[in-house]
């Protein structure tokens, strides 16, 4: 179940078909020379902004792991950019906000990848989303809460959502460096 750009699109960059696909952690695909050519025209001390949304592009992912084994000098040249690309940009610290807008984007990498046996993410990693996955759902299904719904109503699940929130975005920054780790090269 490898994930592509969808058929009828097109990079919005060159406004062709994708040549070598990278997604952003926006959600966004760009041909990766022409995400690069951004990034290089750019500032190339700070990550580039997408051209699409404008938000911070700090992890590229390829659109398939053949990529990499690939053996084309221009895939291995572009692949290794990028690689470079996300070891400067994708380790680095981002804001609390920065990390909700990345959440979709790496829940749904996550969950396809949990979820398809033909990937290898390591049994270490699965324990810990699995873990953290567990121990919220405990919380939020038990009757001991820090904010009792008997006493405050409703707003005794805010801390509920607060858990589950703060669950997902541990599950996000685990995956978040598997991620930079598998596409950040040595």
């Amino acid at each position: 179940m490898e994930e592509g750009p969808p058929a009828n699109d097109v990079c919005s960059v060159c406004h062709g078909g994708f040549n070598i696909p990278f997604q952003a952690n926006c959600s966004h695909w760009f041909c990766g020379n022409c995400i690069l050519l951004v990034w290089q025209h750019g500032s190339a001390l700070q990550p580039c902004k997408c051209p699409l949304c404008r938000r911070q592009i700090t992890l590229l992912v390829p659109a398939g792991a053949s990529q990499r084994q690939c053996n084309d000098p221009e895939v291995s040249a572009i692949v290794g950019r990028v690689e470079r690309y996300n070891r400067l940009f994708g380790r680095c610290d981002s804001s609390l906000f920065q990390r909700m807008r990345d959440l979709p984007f790496l829940l749904r990498r996550l969950l396809r990848e949990l979820m398809d046996p033909q990937r290898s993410l390591p049994l270490l990693i699965r324990a810990r989303v699995y873990f953290a996955m567990l121990t919220s759902i405990i919380y939020i299904v038990s009757p001991v809460d820090i904010i009792p719904e008997g006493v405050v109503g409703i707003l005794g699940l805010l801390d509920d959502f607060i858990i589950a929130f703060i669950c997902f975005l541990h599950i996000a920054a685990i995956y978040r460096s598997v991620l930079v780790h598998r596409h950040g090269g040595p």
